[in-house]
């Protein structure tokens, strides 16, 4: 597992434990009006945001880390990409730190996508002269194949692209109105953090 997948997995549990996160959820489209025919598929997203504040309890400027503290005491340590940055920071600094989470799951025509999984990650800071900020990003997708539906579940059955089998339950059978055995499903998952020093620029 590495460094930055890490940082971002402590984190979640870092800002879980201090705030009540606030969902966001975009339903499936709504069905069509009676007597029209429509074959449009399922797609349907949730995501969630938590903002929490806190302080530097320790720099390591040989190491380029620094390590902060939440309102509960727990703490956790970060590297920095520009050393450059630690030299305007200082134990006892307010810092505020955002985590987003979010889920999207679409049905897709069988055929309209390959199968597979990709992962991506990104990274990016605070311009110089700007407060030290950091961002970090990841994201998950992967295209699993519908081997059954049952109605009366309601639930699907998937198959992912390393031959893993799941069936998952469905809370409105109405979105399982168009998918068929054969379709596809694409999901998403995505995490962010984001931390900045919580106090006006020089």
């Amino acid at each position: 597992m590495n460094r930055a997948r890490v940082t971002i997995l402590v984190m979640v549990g870092l800002l879980s434990a201090y705030a009540t996160p606030a969902f966001a959820q975009t339903p499936a489209p709504s069905a069509p009006p009676a007597g029209a025919k429509s074959e449009a598929k399922p797609a349907m997203g949730e995501a969630r945001q938590v903002t929490v504040r806190g302080t530097i309890s320790a720099i390591d400027k040989e190491k380029s880390t620094v390590t902060l503290k939440g309102p509960k005491g727990r703490t956790i340590t970060l590297d920095v990409n520009d050393p450059a940055k630690l030299d305007v920071l200082k134990v006892g600094d307010p810092v505020v730190g955002t985590y987003i989470e979010a889920l999207a799951i679409e049905v897709k025509k069988a055929g309209s996508a390959a199968r597979g999984a990709a992962v991506e990650e990104r990274r990016v800071g605070s311009k110089p002269g700007e407060n030290p900020a950091g961002a970090m990003a990841r994201q998950v997708s992967v295209m699993a194949t519908i081997t059954a539906v049952n109605k009366q579940a309601p639930s699907v059955t998937i198959k992912g692209p390393k031959g893993n089998v799941e069936t998952i339950k469905v809370k409105d059978a109405a979105n399982l109105a168009n998918v068929k055995a054969g379709d596809l499903v694409e999901i998403t998952y995505t995490q962010a953090l984001a931390v900045a020093l919580d106090k006006p620029a020089k």
